[in-house]
């Protein structure tokens, strides 16, 4: 990468200031999560409360001067803000405390860096890593500021922190090219599923809410999936064939967090189309959490950042064998499944999930008894293809009575002849 990642295992002081702003407040517990997933070591917490964010600092100078003893005190590298952070307000504390200072952002850069696993992934890494980084250049190139000079540099020329510049937005606009490509890829293959009229199912949710571990119940896939946050960053698209449906796509998503930094958000557009163009979402929430209500609503306003708000959701509840709840599927006024209990470590309700999956994407079913002669063969052959016979009664004229269930635009079709 462009910029390479400081090895892990630090030992870290995390700040969280309750800001009076209308905000909500941070989970410490995720916070604590997050240094720990990056490789830090937290040692010291320092908590307080503002009415509002200081210009110079964040925090007040006392607070400061709390931080700065309780790094002392503990021979901690780096101190970590759960909070953005203005490039100014990082170097006024990083030269107050006199050691390095990340912001909720940079935090979350360095754990998708750690994470990134394909070419695409650690393209979309780096550029959301050099977007970041150009906002806060000059922090490494003050000492350079000067006009270069000596035999054969007089004159106009750059300086060096120019020319470092110029060198980034070069290396942004290269990745971004190639970025333009993957999308196009995508988009080829986008259009080859809609002309086939296959559905594509997206799970979305709060990084570590066990999309990874349902994606593979569902898809008998590979996925990597482990108890840590954003395992997944790489879009990961599997076919499986619904019975009484016929086939969709299941796409795995990066899991989201909130206060996402934006520059991921630009940087993984390729990633986030699998969602924005799903036919259904599943939203996957970890029901054994304490604060799942604010965590659905923290994923419902990623996705309307994203522009995926109206797209129909099915939740999903999953880990109902931690919090000690049935499998069983919850249904609104019209009788239309909202959501599903699960638990993808033991495969209860999965069956369910299915199911609702199924009368999600064909709200208009077909069902019923048809009889095709000899000639009908074709028709035949395309109904068992989608997987909607039921039974088959054979006469003694070489016809036969199908019991069947699909998709009224799909019996529309073949009746077509389509």
């Amino acid at each position: 990468m462009f910029f390479e990642r400081h090895e892990g295992g630090e030992a870290a002081v995390l700040v969280q200031i309750a800001v009076d702003d209308g905000q909500p407040e941070q989970d410490l517990l995720e916070f604590e999560e997050l240094v720990r997933s990056a490789g830090g070591t937290p040692v010291a917490l320092i908590t307080g409360r503002r009415k509002s964010p200081s210009a110079k600092y964040f925090v007040g100078e006392g607070k400061v001067d709390e931080i700065r003893q309780a790094r002392e005190a503990t021979d901690a590298e780096l101190v970590v803000f759960n909070h953005p952070l203005t490039p100014s307000q990082e170097r006024n504390l990083e030269r107050a405390l006199q050691c390095r200072v990340l912001a909720r952002t940079g935090l979350i850069l360095d754990i998708f860096a750690q994470r990134a696993r394909t070419h695409e992934g650690k393209l979309q890494v780096e550029l959301a890593q050099l977007r970041h980084m150009s906002t806060r250049l000059i922090r490494g190139w003050t000492h350079l500021e000067r006009q270069k000079g000596g035999i054969g540099l007089r004159g106009p020329g750059e300086t060096q922190l120019e020319t470092d510049r110029r060198l980034l937005r070069a290396r942004i606009t290269s990745i971004e090219a190639r970025l333009d490509r993957v999308k196009a890829q995508r988009a080829q293959s986008r259009r080859a599923r809609q002309r086939a009229d296959i559905p594509l199912v997206s799970l979305v949710g709060y990084t570590n809410a066990g999309k990874s571990t349902l994606f593979n119940h569902l898809t008998t896939a590979a996925v990597f999936a482990a108890d840590q946050l954003f395992a997944t960053l790489d879009p990961t698209l599997r076919r499986v064939d619904l019975e009484q449906f016929g086939p969709v796509v299941l796409a795995d998503t990066v899991g989201f967090i909130a206060q996402l930094p934006h520059t991921l958000v630009a940087a993984f557009k390729a990633t986030l189309e699998e969602t924005l163009n799903a036919t259904l979402l599943l939203h996957v929430i970890d029901v054994s959490a304490e604060s799942r209500e604010r965590l659905i609503e923290d994923v419902g306003v990623v996705l309307e950042e994203i522009g995926a708000g109206e797209i129909p959701q099915l939740l999903v509840f999953n880990k109902i064998d931690l919090a000690e709840l049935p499998a069983r599927v919850q249904r609104d006024e019209q009788g239309r499944p909202v959501a599903v209990y699960v638990s993808a470590q033991t495969g209860a309700g999965i069956a369910d999930l299915l199911g609702a999956i199924r009368e999600r994407l064909a709200p208009e079913i077909f069902s019923g008894n048809v009889h095709l002669s000899s000639a009908d063969g074709r028709l035949r052959a395309a109904l068992y293809e989608l997987g909607a016979v039921l039974t088959e009664e054979w006469d003694d004229a070489g016809g036969s009575d199908l019991s069947i269930r699909l998709p009224m635009s799909d019996w529309k079709r073949l009746r077509r002849g389509g």
